[in-house]
């Protein structure tokens, strides 16, 4: 859970020191070895006890995997996750704990963490694409290592561009959070733009963090943390969305921020919440 508290420099250093992109790179091809069964599966049983993984949500069984990246990136059983139904309905892109959630301040900035706040252009890569969501709303999703990492949209809709913004890969935790400003606009992070008939713009950004920090989107090739450069992409046709339709993965990590040019929208779960994919976020005020 994030946590808010004062920053210390003790919790700085180790955040940038674990904040490399290589290092993650280092640690994302360690969790992709094929390791033997003897070895793997103890290993897997431990991060299952650990961090309270329930199996039997998963599409397949605990000795099917063949690495530790394949069981972090699992796929659910069929209705593991029932998505809310009904007109002006916005649900979690994620599993995830509710950190923020309300209406955008009128200054455009975002609380990180109480006492410190990041302007949602430098979050979005672009003042242009920030300008929908002046009088919207927003909510902060953190993901803890136990949960489901596949992200899931939110809204019916388009998605209409993306933009890759390299950086930094600082842990998103507690520490992480207090101890290094503007952290969600320095970590590497893709944004999603979808139009949407119920809300205008949505924007579905998906923050990277230390060990691993790779990104994947469901319906193009882009794949993060490979030293690539980044950019906006505009896809030939836009990519057609329904609310719970699979956009991307998180390979170790992370956090979803996500923004709603709709201002009428009624908040029906609070900060602090643990929230699963699918559940209602906000309902048309």
């Amino acid at each position: 859970m994030l946590v808010s508290g004062a920053p210390s420099t003790l919790e700085r250093l180790a955040a940038t020191a674990v904040s490399s992109p290589p290092l993650s790179r280092l640690t994302g091809r360690l969790s992709g070895l094929r390791l033997p069964p003897f070895v793997l599966r103890p290993l897997l049983r431990l991060f299952v006890r650990v961090f309270g993984v329930d199996l039997a949500e998963a599409a397949e069984p605990l000795d099917s995997f063949a690495t530790f990246n394949a069981f972090f990136t699992r796929r659910l059983r069929a209705g593991a996750r029932p998505v809310a139904f009904g007109d002006g309905v916005v649900v979690s892109p994620s599993d995830s704990r509710l950190s923020i959630i309300g209406p955008i301040p009128q200054d455009g900035r975002l609380e990180q963490v109480k006492g410190s706040t990041y302007a949602i252009e430098a979050l979005l890569g672009s003042v242009e694409d920030a300008a929908p969501f002046r009088l919207g709303t927003c909510a902060t999703l953190y993901l803890s290592p136990g949960m489901y990492h596949r992200v899931h949209s939110p809204v019916d809709g388009r998605v209409v561009a993306w933009r890759h913004l390299p950086g930094r890969l600082f842990p998103v935790n507690g520490a992480g959070v207090r101890s290094v400003p503007g952290l969600f606009t320095r970590n590497e992070r893709v944004a999603l733009f979808i139009d949407t008939e119920a809300h205008g713009r949505v924007a579905v950004v998906l923050v990277g963090a230390a060990n691993v920090g790779r990104m994947s989107l469901a319906f193009a090739d882009l794949v993060t943390n490979r030293g690539r450069q980044g950019g906006r992409t505009v896809p030939a046709a836009p990519v057609v969305l329904r609310r719970g339709d699979e956009i991307g993965t998180f390979n170790l990590g992370s956090t979803v921020v996500l923004l709603l040019a709709d201002p009428a929208l009624a908040p029906v779960a609070g900060a602090g919440d643990l929230v699963r994919m699918g559940q209602a976020l906000w309902r048309r005020g």
